[in-house]
Formats: C-alpha cells, structure tokens, sequence
C-alpha cells in the first residue's frame, strides 16, 4: 500500500490543510505510518499524540493513531489541550516522539500535524521524508499498543513552577481554543484577580478567531479589561503556543515587546546569556538585550527553527514578532504561550512596575504589520534574489539571515519569501509616520524594478 499527499499540505514547519479539500484522514493515517518508521528508524518505539479543539481533531487523531499502531509503534493519547502540552508531555514521559493534530491559528475547516521527535522538532526535509516513505509504501508493521495519560494537572503543575511572585488583576481571552481547560486550572493557581473569556473549546470559534497577531480579534480582551479596569490582558491562538498581551489602556503589545519585557529578569539570573529572535522584530528590542548585557542573535522566522537555533547556543531565551516564546532556562526548549503568561506575571513583578508603565518607556515606533504580496510560487525566490543584487550594487546595509533585511537611516524594511504561500513578505518599521512612508517607496520601488505591485 501507498500514499500520496497533496504537496501543499507538507509545509516547512509543519503539515497543514484543509480538511475534505487536501487533508483527510487517509492522510493522518499515513503521517501515522511513515512517522513510526521514522521512529522505530531511531530506536523508538512510544509516541504521545494529542489534538486541538476544531470538529475534525477527533476523526483526524484516531486514523493518526491508527497508522502509528499498524506500524509497530505504542501510543500514548493525552486528549484534548494546547500544542505546548502535547511539547510537554514528549519532554517528560518515557516516549520517543510526540504528534500534536491542530490546525493552530489557521481557518475552522484547516487542520494539521505539528511532530517532534527525541524532543527536537522535526520539519523541513523531515516532513518530505515522511511523504517519501508513504509515496513508496516503505513503512514498517507490527502491533502497537495505546494507553490513556492525563496530563493536564501535571502540565499546569510545571507552569507554576514558573511564577515567582506578582499579583495582578488580569483578563483571559482563549478564544474557544485549546488553551482554555488550561487557563481555567491554571488561574486557580494564581494568586490574584482572574477574568476569563471564552474558555469552553468550540471548533466553530463563535466568539472571534483566535489569532492574537489580528489586532480586531483582541476587541473583546480590550473591552473586558476596560471594563473591570484590569492591569492587563493575556489571549491565545487556537492550540496555544502564541501569546498577544494588552496593557491597562488596550494598547497592544507585539511579540517583541513581550520578549523585551522578559530580557532583563532573564539577563539578571543569566549575566551575558544569548537571547535570539526572529527577523522580524524591532531593532529596539535587539538594542534592549545589547543594553542589558545579552547577546542578541537575530535568525530565521518559524517555530520549529527557531527551537533549533535555541538549541544550537544554548540559549536561554527566545521569541518572534507572530507570539511564540520559547524557554529553554527552567523549561525545555519549546514555544508556550501558558508558560509566556506565567514568566510574564514574574518579569513584570520583578520590574517594580506596571506593564501600562513598561509599555510608556518602550521608544516610539511605527510599524507596518507583515504585508502578504500574492507572487507566483515559481518567481517568488527569484524576485528576492533580483531585488538582492541591485541592493548589493548600491551598496546598500543588508541583512540576509532569512530573506533581505535592509537598514536605511529612517529604519529598516524586510522582503521575505513566504515559506507557506505563494507570496513575498513584506515589513517595514521607523520611529515615525514619514520615515514610514520612505520606507515603503523604496520597497515600491524595487518591487516595480521586478515587475511586482504592492
């Protein structure tokens, strides 16, 4: 027997599609199949799966379940919870691989797979190996077993560890997400005033999408917290490894104001230590470790590289612009928005103020949010590439870690390739309106050198 994926499905960081389109449980079956191999390929044999809350997880996760089993590969279901649970769960039973169904924070009729294996993230040229073993049918057999394991005390139980101290009035916002069952634990932990919003999981999502990066879906957070006059708010994304923060007067905080936030009570414990983030945040938050004594690493954009890059330096810390944060001081390494939350309670305590007063102090900013520009999936590299070599004849300041990030004295501007569409992504930041706009002519202006519109 064998498989065959619609391409599309197999993304760099993880799989993700649409269900009764290009995704199917014939296919989860399949992952199942080929990830055992891989698996029992590296001396495993116990994989801990786990699924979000859309419709479909159920169905998705028992033909995945399915497929593990029928390639010699004993499971251990853990049910319904965020991501980071799922990550939790791989880090501390005696399992060799974790596989997590979630569509994350994509459409209610998307679904996918996010997979770790011997605790390291497993995508790129992996997840195209997977589609290599079922295309030829070169998976193993055998008979594997399942058991049940409630995790979920557990889980919460290592996100307290975490809180060392603060008391605040705060608003929750799970967005009908995963995340939810866990919110309402955790808060009964939490010293403090706790307002929840929209913690019963529904895959029908009634309320808002839960991605925090859309700053419409934070309405509800915004008018809870100004409302009961709370000191901030705290949401999440569908399967709850991304982490939107609002302070007292509803301004919103981006994924590098958070991570700027938790630097100097990290840099405090760990004089001198690495904090990486991605490509897309602010250069304010790289001279906010500089200042602190850190050593800021800027790298590529994507969860599961981002877990690598971390482990690679040993580096204590790490976030993106999208809300992943990732712990690898006191934790282990993978992106938790509930674990964010509860450091975030901690750093903003050992501040001595209020995160409405850390939010004033933050230098002034004028950002564009991440601009998709629709490119055909053939040309996309090349218009980068084109638009490289004229910055390089100009003698232009460029960044190429993950595409061209270029600084110019108004501020800096970012063209990406998109790793999951067939589009170029664009960003651009300067201290005010104006240089703003000079940013996004120059941007025009190479874009149009290459036939391209905004």
């Amino acid at each position: 027997m064998t498989h065959h994926f619609d391409p599309v499905i197999l993304r760099e960081y993880d799989i993700r599609g649409t269900v009764g389109a290009n995704l199917h449980p014939a296919d989860a079956q399949a992952i199942g199949r080929a990830f055992a191999t891989r698996v029992r390929a590296a001396g495993g044999r116990r994989v801990a799966v786990g699924y979000d809350g859309r419709t479909h997880s159920p169905a998705l996760e028992a033909a995945l379940v399915e497929g593990l089993v029928a390639s010699g590969v004993d499971v251990v279901r853990i049910g319904l919870g965020p991501t980071p649970m799922l990550y939790y769960a791989e880090a501390t039973l005696e399992v060799d691989g974790g596989i997590q169904v979630t569509g994350s924070h994509n459409p209610r009729e998307d679904n996918g797979f996010k997979l770790v294996l011997r605790h390291d993230s497993f995508f790129g040229a992996d997840i195209q190996d997977l589609a290599r073993i079922a295309a030829a049918g070169a998976w193993t057999d055998g008979t594997g077993s399942v058991e049940q394991a409630d995790v979920r005390a557990l889980y919460v139980g290592r996100l307290m560890a975490g809180y060392a101290g603060g008391t605040f009035r705060i608003g929750w916002d799970a967005g009908n997400g995963a995340a939810g069952p866990v919110v309402e634990q955790l808060v009964q932990h939490l010293p403090g005033e706790h307002h929840l919003l929209f913690c019963d999981v529904d895959g029908e999502f009634p309320n808002h999408h839960p991605d925090p990066t859309v700053e419409d879906n934070l309405r509800d957070l915004k008018a809870l917290v100004a409302d009961k006059k709370l000191d901030f708010g705290v949401a999440f994304d569908g399967d709850g490894d991304r982490i939107g923060l609002i302070d007292a007067h509803g301004r919103v905080l981006w994924g590098d104001d958070i991570l700027s936030i938790l630097v100097p009570s990290t840099l405090a414990e760990l004089p001198g230590a690495t904090i990486v983030a991605d490509v897309k945040c602010s250069d304010t938050l790289f001279d906010t470790i500089a200042a602190a004594g850190g050593t800021p690493v800027m790298w590529q954009t994507g969860h599961s590289r981002m877990k690598a890059k971390l482990k690679e330096l040993g580096a204590p810390l790490a976030g993106e612009l999208s809300g992943h944060m990732f712990f690898a001081h006191d934790y282990y390494g993978f992106d938790d928005a509930l674990y964010a939350a509860v450091r975030l309670i901690r750093a903003i305590h050992l501040s001595g103020r209020s995160l409405a007063e850390l939010r004033e102090a933050m230098p002034p900013r004028c950002a564009t949010p991440d601009v998709r520009v629709a490119v055909a999936e053939a040309r996309k590299e090349a218009v980068v590439a084109e638009v490289a070599e004229r910055l390089a004849a100009a003698g232009a300041r460029v960044d190429t870690t993950d595409g061209l990030r270029v600084s110019e004295a108004d501020g800096w501007w970012l063209l990406r390739a998109s790793n999951t569409q067939a589009s170029l992504t664009l960003r651009a930041e300067a201290r005010d309106a104006a240089g703003l706009a000079r940013l996004l002519d120059a941007i025009d202006a190479q874009l149009g050198a290459s036939g391209i519109r905004r």
